[in-house]
């Protein structure tokens, strides 16, 4: 059958207004999205308070007793704001409210809440406590989504316990080997499996941990994660939100120098094969190497440097060095890797020092979804906030979900852009601001309706 243009003509207004009414609802929807930023800060405060350490430092440490409470302390929120927990054997636990289609594809958002020794009360919490407020605003606005919506609490994203960031979302995502996870050892000799077992998770092997947490495949539509910017960029330009394009990936390295060493006035200086001198030359050429791509995005640190025996009369017969090469371009990362432990040859060569190396960790840098970043910014911009364009260079859970589903993230400014200290700090209301695009950004990906009363 032919249509004529003027029914084509009808149909074209029919469907202009239908958006339109789609719009307004949705405009109309995030005036009154109910967001407190007084009160989050409130229940990151309450929450901070299950630390190693007094407020304002904060030290959780994976499945220690803080760690337990901090966990009932989310479920707990969770359960208020009417979502379905469930936990997986690693340790991560979902909340979930269910969409009108509860066989689509879940929209997850969700961060941490371990920290460091001596960190601070916003990195990580934010992204949790914010995605239990955003849908609990997304609940009161009147919206019912299509989707399922699950906030999603990660286990062990910080490095601490077992020196592995991110196991939750690596297990999550199946980039975690079973032999990986099971060279790692606490303090105290334990592995991961171990100590998750004593606290009411875990398995009866670690392969069988590994397999009942990864997500089946397709099981989720997006991921948007929430956090500080961990930088100074926001504040410094007066931008209420960051839309995040890029996750930058570290390549972790350990370098070790050996000499003789020797007595510091016995040795004589052509004798010498100093291994603190040859630490120090990498250090130097690590920033050369950096710096030589010419590219903002690409960062170098030595971040340890240790020299034995340590005696200020004796020449150093080892140095062992950390070092951490950064970029959201994984090639040309890669391309600064190679240079580093080149130079580390020619040095050890030129100093005599014999030299033993290896590449810790290469994870790849990941790019954020296209259809997420349009969301986040056409959320804020929506709200009336500035927002401008900018990459992770930390490290997040993103970035392993970045492999299961199309993924994004929203950073809010935070002070001097301090993190990982105890004087770490983001305002309420620029975290109502992360909060409210946090939930239209939701309410985007998971489709659904507002309720009409809102017009």
């Amino acid at each position: 059958m032919k249509t004529t243009k003027r029914e084509a003509l009808a149909w074209a207004r029919m469907l202009s207004l239908a958006v339109a009414l789609s719009v307004l609802l949705t405009c109309c929807a995030a005036q009154t999205l109910d967001v407190d930023g007084d009160k989050i800060v409130e229940v990151l405060t309450r929450l901070a308070n299950f630390s190693d350490h007094e407020n304002p430092a904060v030290t959780r440490i994976l499945f220690t007793p803080n760690d337990m409470l901090a966990r009932k302390f989310v479920k707990d929120l969770m359960r208020e704001a009417n979502l379905v927990i469930r936990e997986d054997p690693m340790g991560n636990i979902f909340g979930r409210w269910e969409g009108s289609d509860p066989t689509a594809p879940v929209v997850l958002t969700g961060s941490h809440t371990d920290a460091i020794p001596q960190a601070g009360m916003y990195d990580g919490t934010v992204g949790v406590i914010g995605a239990i407020e955003a849908v609990a605003a997304l609940q009161r606005a009147g919206f019912r989504p299509a989707r399922p919506l699950e906030v999603l609490m990660f286990s062990s994203e910080e490095p601490t316990r077992f020196g592995l960031s991110c196991s939750g979302s690596r297990a999550l995502a199946g980039a975690l080997r079973e032999e990986e996870l099971e060279g790692r050892r606490d303090a105290e000799g334990r592995h991961y499996l171990q100590v998750a077992n004593e606290v009411g998770y875990g398995a009866a092997s670690t392969s069988q941990l590994l397999a009942t947490s990864r997500l089946p495949p397709g099981a989720v539509a997006h991921f948007v994660e929430l956090h500080i910017e961990q930088g100074p960029l926001l504040e410094r330009e007066g931008v209420s939100i960051g839309v995040v394009t890029a996750i930058a990936a570290p390549s972790a390295l350990e370098v070790v120098f050996a000499g003789e060493g020797g007595h510091a006035g016995g040795q004589l200086m052509p004798d010498r094969n100093d291994a603190g001198l040859a630490g120090a030359e990498l250090a130097l050429a690590v920033e050369a190497a950096v710096l030589a791509t010419g590219a903002a995005d690409t960062v170098g640190t030595t971040g340890t440097f240790e020299v034995a025996p340590g005696a200020v009369n004796s020449v150093p017969r080892e140095a062992r060095l950390g070092i951490d090469i950064r970029d959201i371009d994984g090639p040309r990362r890669d391309g600064v890797v190679a240079a580093v432990l080149a130079a580390a040859q020619e040095i050890a060569e030129k100093r005599k020092v014999r030299l033993s190396s290896r590449v810790l960790n290469q994870d790849p840098p990941a790019t954020c979804h296209p259809d997420i970043v349009e969301a986040v910014a056409g959320a804020a911009q929506q709200l009336g906030l500035a927002s401008r364009r900018l990459v992770s260079r930390a490290y997040h859970d993103a970035l392993f979900m970045a492999r299961v589903a199309p993924t994004g993230m929203i950073f809010i400014p935070c002070r001097n852009g301090w993190s990982h200290r105890p004087d770490e700090f983001a305002s309420p209301a620029d975290i109502a601001n992360g909060v409210r695009v946090l939930a239209l950004t939701l309410a985007r990906l998971a489709g659904g309706e507002w309720a009409k009363s809102e017009l």
